[in-house]
């Protein structure tokens, strides 16, 4: 079955008319066409191009890197603040455990007398 559909095809192909070939050729206008000149362009200095190219290179790499000082100066100063904070509580510990040691020294001393 799937032969004969093939073999259908294959013939309708074959007795279809052939495409006659694109030809090749020139006319006039296509050829005033391409002989048109080319509007003029301004030239690009290569210096203009290059201080160009240095000045918005610099302006990019200061911009990421004052954004990566700026995130790591974030950071480190959270960090700071949260030691700062243990210190402070650690501090406060020892504090109230000194204030305990003399109230119990003071204590021992009244029991003496």
């Amino acid at each position: 079955m799937a032969s004969r559909v093939l073999l259908r095809g294959a013939r309708s192909v074959a007795t279809a008319a052939p495409r006659a070939a694109r030809s090749f050729h020139a006319t006039p206008r296509t050829l005033t066409d391409a002989t048109a000149p080319l509007p003029a362009r301004k030239p690009v200095g290569a210096f203009r191009g290059g201080l160009f190219g240095f000045l918005l290179g610099s302006t990019l790499a200061g911009a990421g890197v004052y954004g990566y000082v700026l995130r790591e100066y974030k950071a480190s100063n959270e960090l700071l603040t949260e030691d700062i904070y243990a210190l402070q509580a650690a501090c406060q510990r020892l504090n109230t455990y000194v204030q305990q040691l003399e109230e119990k020294m003071d204590a021992a001393e009244r029991k003496k007398k």
